[in-house]
């Protein structure tokens, strides 16, 4: 008779315990590693070969520009965006900006002339949605201006010399620090101009860090050339005074053909020719813009707006959305596609210089004028009302945040805090918020009805 052969199982699987940890182990490392990856993959080669890694400008150790980062939270990307080779962006953007000029000038804008007690001329309602049809029309466009905008001759100068892609940003009430951009290649900083618009008390706060000179009339930190804006021939609002560089950045830099505008809170982590090229020039567009990462309808960023109190006068917030119900504003629908929302995040624009980018600016900026510096609520009416239409990349919020690292705004001096808080305390709703003439409801009840609908189904 032949031996019984008998097989024992491996030590490791003997133990159901031993295993069970294993696969949870191994189960763990996995799901951390692929996390720890998909961190990156929204942005594919998001720096030229050859960054500069000497530091921009060294920071006096008082100044905190590093000081209170805010972290992300989304660890996934679903729509990627790639970059082309970084000599081969900086070839065709040049090439782009030699051919540019004579096509542009036969179709560019007019603008109005003028001289107003306002900088944008406190235009009417009428007089503003008289202009968003500018399809077979040479009329000239408001456009801000109607007033002298208060910076110094050589600034002014500078910004007309600059002829190819400009990033602009503004502090004012020395909100923010200002922060060098990472990941910049070499040629960058050839081809592309760097402003950052600041007023006194922000150059005040510069001065007393060591980090500009009290007797210079010229100045700069790092790649930024600061440019002194006297506010108080501006407007009253330190935000307001920030949306004139922000919307009206196509007149402040008249020979430039991009620009991206930067938000004072946020550092741009990647170089600006491969995001225009990118995001704009390969989408063939004229704005790139981020989706908000919360709202979709306009509605719903007005009534965040009037909770957390961002702005002060609810009673002019209701008249702004009921105005804009009125003349056609609509929940947002897979009918406006492909505008893929009604809310933006607007601290980060980048723009190619034409018509339409330069229509909606302007409409913009009118708009702004007439209610309140809070963007975010006039950006789909005006989108959505203008012609010609303009095109819109809304790209996502996980690529907007790997774009730049954003900061909190300043700690307020407690002494100014008090004093904007007796001048603009929030004026409450008054108590017939809802109704319009005695008669339920307001002018906005069919615009509510459907988006509540909507998120419903």
């Amino acid at each position: 008779m032949g031996k019984l052969i008998t097989t024992t199982k491996p030590l490791i699987f003997q133990s159901k315990l031993l295993c069970f940890s294993l696969l949870y182990l191994f189960t763990t490392l996995f799901l951390a590693l692929y996390t720890i990856l998909s961190q990156s993959k929204c942005l594919f080669r998001s720096s030229p070969l050859d960054p500069i890694q000497d530091p921009l400008f060294s920071y006096p150790s008082s100044y905190g520009e590093h000081k209170y980062a805010v972290s992300t939270t989304r660890s996934t990307c679903t729509s990627p965006i790639f970059f082309s080779d970084y000599m081969d962006v900086v070839k065709e953007i040049k090439n782009l900006i030699k051919d540019s000029s004579s096509a542009e000038e036969s179709s560019a804008l007019r603008y109005m002339q003028g001289n107003a007690e306002s900088f944008g001329g406190n235009l009417s309602t009428k007089a503003r949605f008289s202009y968003f049809d500018h399809q077979i029309d040479n009329t000239q466009v408001p456009c801000g201006f109607l007033k002298k905008f208060p910076i110094s001759d050589s600034d002014r100068i500078a910004m007309e010399k600059c002829e190819g892609v400009v990033v602009v940003s503004a502090i004012f009430n020395d909100h923010d620090k200002i922060r060098q951009p990472k990941g910049i290649g070499g040629k960058t900083v050839e081809e592309v101009c760097f402003f950052m618009f600041i007023d006194e008390v922000t150059m005040k706060g510069l001065e007393d860090h060591g980090m500009i000179g009290r007797e210079s009339r010229e100045h700069k930190i790092g790649v930024w050339r600061i440019v002194k804006v006297a506010k108080e021939e501006l407007y009253e609002s330190p935000a307001m005074n920030g949306i004139i560089p922000k919307y009206l950045v196509h007149r402040l830099f008249p020979n430039s053909k991009f620009s991206i505008w930067v938000d004072a809170k946020l550092q741009l982590v990647v170089d600006p020719l491969l995001l225009i090229h990118s995001l704009v020039i390969s989408q063939n567009v004229d704005m790139a813009i981020s989706k908000h990462p919360f709202f979709l309808h306009t509605m719903e960023e007005a009534m965040a707006t009037a909770r957390w109190k961002k702005w002060w006068d609810i009673n002019a917030l209701k008249h702004q959305m009921e105005t804009y119900c009125e003349h056609g504003l609509q929940p947002w629908s897979p009918s406006k596609l492909p505008y893929a929302s009604d809310v933006p995040d607007s601290a980060v624009i980048l723009r190619r210089h034409g018509v339409g980018s330069n229509l909606f600016s302007c409409l913009m900026f009118n708009e702004l004028e007439a209610f309140n510096p809070r963007d975010q609520l006039a950006f789909a009416f005006v989108r959505d009302k203008m012609k010609p239409n303009v095109t819109i990349n809304m790209f996502e919020v996980e690529v907007f945040e790997q774009l730049a690292l954003e900061f909190r705004h300043n700690l307020k001096n407690k002494r100014h805090e008090s004093l904007l808080s007796t001048s603009t305390r929030t004026k409450r709703a008054h108590p017939g918020f809802l109704y319009v003439n005695a008669t339920c409801c307001s002018k906005c009840q069919k615009y509510l009805l459907t988006m509540w609908d909507q998120s419903n189904h």
